[in-house]
């Protein structure tokens, strides 16, 4: 659904698309910086939905094509070609020349098919971690210009495994695990190991400041502004603004109050 370009107020958003707008005039109108964005990530979820119903429809078609089938066809061949050798008649020369015809039609279309459907699955893929990778990243403040450095990272670490991006590590083998030592390494702590090893992706943030017990605000590299989310300097539209430009020091001023 294409996107709405103005909103009388916060209230009419949809929540997904909340960090889309800015307040200006009165009003909600869409940034115009995310508009690629979002029609990057509806793109996206676009042909993931086209492949999956692709490969759907190729599992339907091969489902009546057994390959033992086709080996007992090689193996008639084989014997016909025996039997006509040893009787040199021409019924035998019939059968041979009819099985060899199904066997060479047979192999041809299940080649052709495999191949598609290797390559479908292969894009399916490819689409949906890329979605995956992106939509996470995005909210930690992902740049626009970065999301086909930080996909191709992802490509290299993340396979799916029973539909579910699983990290690995570069033997590809080896399943990498999270946080916890134990469990598989999710996006989410993916994307957070990439603001630290590759920050030019990501917008840049305050730095190091902390939140203030008695005014509200945060210091830090020089900056310091009012804590939207204390009762005192509750402000709504400075809350999504600060989530959407500066995720990290918004999460900080939160956790403060």
């Amino acid at each position: 659904m294409a996107l709405k370009k103005k909103y009388d107020s916060l209230k009419e958003i949809p929540a997904e698309d909340v960090r889309l707008y800015v307040e200006r005039d009165g009003a909600w109108h869409v940034d115009v910086d995310l508009k690629e964005e979002k029609a990057r990530l509806d793109e996206m979820r676009n042909n993931n939905i086209a492949l999956s119903k692709r490969v759907a429809e190729y599992e339907k078609r091969f489902e009546g094509i057994d390959p033992d089938e086709v080996r007992k066809l090689a193996e008639e061949k084989q014997r016909l070609e025996e039997a006509q050798q040893l009787k040199g008649g021409e019924v035998e020369k019939v059968y041979e020349n009819r099985i060899k015809m199904m066997r060479a039609d047979m192999e041809k279309q299940l080649s052709g098919k495999t191949e598609e459907l290797s390559a479908a699955n292969a894009q399916l893929t490819r689409i949906q971690i890329d979605q995956g990778v992106t939509n996470t990243a995005s909210k930690r403040g992902l740049r626009l210009t970065a999301i086909p450095d930080i996909t191709a990272r992802a490509r290299s670490v993340f396979r799916l495994v029973k539909g579910v991006p699983t990290a690995f590590e570069s033997d590809g083998q080896t399943v990498r695990v999270g946080k916890d030592g134990m469990t598989p390494m999710t996006l989410d702590e993916w994307v957070e190991q990439q603001v630290a090893d590759a920050p030019h992706l990501f917008e840049s943030n305050a730095g190091g400041g902390a939140a203030s017990n008695g005014s509200g605000g945060v210091g830090g590299n020089n900056r310091s502004v009012k804590n939207p989310f204390r009762k005192e300097t509750w402000n709504l539209t400075e809350q999504m603004k600060l989530t959407k430009t500066d995720p990290q020091l918004a999460a900080r001023l939160k956790a403060a109050v």
